[in-house]
């Protein structure tokens, strides 16, 4: 989630919007999945929901959510790396948001591709296309360094 958000500030917003969430609606929990699953498709729709909300109000500003974004990055005081770590940040944030959700799940999450579409409701062949394209674009990018 956190490299959805990118702001450790929202990240942290967020989180405690997912755990009220899962605490409210603990009771329509069916076990039909994992626990994990579970909150972690409550914490992916919260991140959605956030970032649905920010790029309108940005929009209605005359901004808009990539370019806020990408400022977070570079300012964030949680987020180090060298040029090639900034790069591969910078390029996650510019993907359509489905790859950006898939290749953080499966890159950085090290998620199968079966609890993915668990988590987003979508077929593990999408999935595959949706990661394998992702993976395309961050390393056309990457190669240029």
């Amino acid at each position: 989630m956190r490299k959805l958000l990118i702001s450790h500030e929202n990240t942290k917003d967020v989180l405690q919007e997912t755990f009220l969430r899962a605490w409210k609606n603990l009771d329509t929990y069916r076990g039909d999945a994992k626990i994990s699953t579970w909150l972690y498709r409550i914490a992916h729709n919260e991140a959605l929901r956030f970032l649905m909300k920010e790029k309108k109000r940005l929009e209605n500003n005359g901004s808009n959510l990539e370019k806020n974004l990408l400022n977070k990055l570079r300012s964030d005081e949680y987020i180090s790396g060298d040029e090639i770590q900034m790069t591969l940040q910078e390029e996650i944030i510019k993907l359509p948001i489905r790859q950006r959700e898939v290749f953080t799940m499966r890159y950085f999450d090290d998620l199968k591709y079966e609890e993915i579409s668990e988590i987003l409701g979508t077929s593990v062949d999408s999935l595959k296309v949706s990661y394998h394209h992702a993976k395309k674009k961050i390393a056309e990018k990457l190669k240029k360094i």
